[in-house]
């Protein structure tokens, strides 16, 4: 299914249809951005994670030890990634006496749904445009549009292991440090 590009000729003014192929090569204002850049130029660090049944005061000391905003909790006996614990949203739990620092992660964690679900995975090779638009919830997912996102868990291409996690303001930070074209 080959679709048609719309452009209005500057000479003339009549409606054609543009070379797909032509659009194509014509680097967006985000590829421009980022210029080739991949997650893997972030160099994102090490995911932390932990376990649901660890107490809510470990997660917090672990994650303000490494400065995460981020941990990922993953089962202790499968490893599989369950979840994560956003830093932010867990100090707003814990002011509001909806958590204790005793409780369980599960009780705080944001649980992924993995049933009905299609996911967009994030790895090492995923190109910071991608990136961004997974962050915007502008990633078709399943037929509809996806959620925006605080963070990405970086995987390998077969989504066995958790390699690091990526958040907005890493990218945001990325394009400070690099020189504008």
């Amino acid at each position: 299914m080959a679709s048609t590009v719309q452009s209005t000729s500057q000479t003339n003014g009549t409606t054609g249809a543009l070379d797909p192929s032509l659009a194509a090569r014509r680097p967006s204002a985000l590829a421009n951005k980022y210029r080739g850049a991949t997650v893997e130029d972030l160099d994102p660090p090490p995911a932390l994670s932990t376990s649901p049944t660890s107490p809510i005061s470990s997660a917090l000391v672990s994650a303000f030890e490494r400065d995460y905003t981020h941990l990922t909790v993953v089962s202790p006996s499968t490893k599989h990634l369950l979840g994560y614990i956003s830093i932010p949203r867990l100090r707003s739990l814990l002011s509001s006496k909806a958590v204790l620092e005793s409780d369980p992660v599960e009780k705080a964690m944001v649980k992924f749904q993995r049933k009905g679900r299609r996911y967009v995975t994030i790895t090492m090779d995923t190109p910071l445009e991608e990136l961004e638009q997974f962050f915007d919830g502008n990633v078709v997912v399943g037929g509809g549009k996806g959620e925006k996102q605080d963070f990405a868990v970086v995987t390998d291409v077969g989504r066995r292991f958790v390699l690091g996690v990526a958040t907005r303001g890493d990218l945001e930070e990325f394009v400070k440090r690099r020189p504008s074209m």
